[in-house]
């Protein structure tokens, strides 16, 4: 199944048609913020899922086209965010595991805007990534129960603010600016999700592909992701923790840009880029600035604010 909100955060499911509405068995909730609603329909899904599967299944779409869907997650208490979690050619071996926090109030949904602030980041990139969805409250499970705590799958845009001065400590400053971690278009159940261990990852840029890896290169499994996250504090229904990239295809992001997010089988996330400054940077990626002998690091901003002042 593939659950949603749109519109005024109407709980809906997509079908084969569009999206049915299926709020009416939410009603009963206390909520205080749309969150509260998926949080409660996840916890409760033994109960509410077959009344929204025979809902959807007697209900009449409306288009996709005719609503605005929303982030089916629209402020998740935690999203942890895998780090440096892929095996890939610039990292050829595995990193320790490790992880941090995205605010929550940098979510945005798809068609929504990216927005690249007034800050002295050196680049913006956007790190296309699987996201899981926690089902069941759990603190310390073990990896080998990991997937009985998850609830299903989604599309994960972490944006980041690279090379933000002091470069010796701007973590907080890159990873969680505004608008920064869009996610959907849905939540797709685990029962959807054969093996998501197997999933091709794809994100293009003004339809050029730029992206394109699988989760098979993970260094460190969906399993352990759960475990290790869950060592470090509880994890509850409506949870997200985004599994990480594959640095190769990072480029910088532009004024204009129209980015879509696709990992197989999930939907596409659709996101537009804003820079009001109208900054400009080398636009080549870690992988072709490698193969320059260039470093990784992000690339220099050419023109605008915070550009470089010529030697």
């Amino acid at each position: 199944m593939r659950i949603t909100f749109y519109d005024d955060y109407v709980l809906g499911v997509v079908t084969e048609g569009g999206i049915v509405d299926v709020s009416e068995v939410t009603t009963h909730i206390p909520a205080a913020h749309p969150q509260d609603v998926i949080n409660a329909v996840i916890a409760g899904w033994t109960t509410y899922g077959p009344r929204i599967e025979a809902i959807a299944a007697a209900g009449s779409p409306v288009p996709l086209s005719s609503v605005r869907l929303r982030a089916p997650l629209p402020r998740p208490q935690n999203i942890d965010c895998m780090a440096v979690n892929y095996i890939e050619d610039i990292l050829p071996e595995a990193a320790p595991i490790n992880g941090f926090l995205k605010s929550s109030s940098t979510v945005i949904g798809t068609g929504e805007t990216f927005v690249l602030y007034d800050t002295p980041a050196t680049a913006f990139e956007a790190e296309p990534e699987l996201g899981i969805v926690i089902g069941k409250a759990g603190h310390r499970i073990a990896a080998a129960d990991a997937f009985d705590h998850i609830f299903g799958y989604t599309n994960v845009i972490d944006g980041s603010a690279r090379g933000f001065p002091p470069h010796s400590n701007s973590f907080y400053q890159m990873k969680s600016q505004a608008t920064s971690c869009p996610i959907g278009p849905t939540i797709v159940t685990k029962d959807e999700v054969p093996d998501p261990q197997a999933l091709r990852v794809r994100m293009w840029n003004n339809g050029v592909l730029k992206n394109d890896f699988t989760t098979a290169d993970m260094a460190h499994t969906i399993a352990r992701c759960v475990e290790f996250v869950s060592h470090i504090h509880p994890v509850g229904p409506g949870d997200v923790i985004a599994t990480g990239t594959n640095h190769g295809g990072l480029h910088a992001l532009h004024d204009g840009d129209v980015l879509i997010l696709e990992c197989e089988g999930l939907g596409q996330l659709i996101v537009n880029v804003q820079d009001d400054l109208r900054r400009t940077w080398d636009r080549r990626n870690v992988t072709e600035r490698v193969a320059e002998g260039l470093p990784i690091a992000p690339p220099t901003q050419l023109t605008g604010k915070y550009a470089p002042a010529p030697a």
